[in-house]
């Protein structure tokens, strides 16, 4: 899948480690947008049930250290109070070994793909499922 390729090569992570992050992202993102936002992004990406199937179950508690994440997006306007959706993904990114500041990093790759995929306005309307 070009998406994970995209993650392994840019992130240095593992194709698992790839899979399972980018599934909680779409998995979150899908929990916050309506059945038709989400259906356009599944549209654009083939295979997002895969992705999102690779999402380990159960986010887990928040530990400390993402007040800032907002800020570390490009995009998300450095709203951190809005990032309350992303905070529940970092017990799922440490089930992947993964640190909480890998959420920040998948991020902005996803968001790019979407938009070589779909369109500046579909990038918009996944974006708006993170703030």
């Amino acid at each position: 899948m070009e998406l994970i390729d995209q993650l392994t090569k840019n992130l240095g992570v593992s194709e698992t480690q790839a899979k399972g992050g980018a599934g909680l992202l779409f998995k979150q993102a899908k929990e916050q947008m309506s059945g038709s936002d989400f259906s356009k992004i599944s549209a654009a990406i083939p295979g997002l049930d895969k992705i999102i199937g690779a999402a380990p179950s159960g986010g887990g508690d928040m530990p400390g250290g993402l007040g800032d994440l907002g800020k570390m997006i490009p995009g998300l306007g450095g709203a951190a109070g809005g990032l309350g959706s992303l905070a529940g993904l970092a017990g799922g990114f440490s089930k992947l070994g993964l640190d909480s500041g890998m959420i920040g990093k998948f991020l902005p790759i996803i968001l790019s793909f979407v938009q070589s995929k779909g369109g500046e306005g579909l990038k918009n309307i996944l974006g708006k499922a993170f703030k």
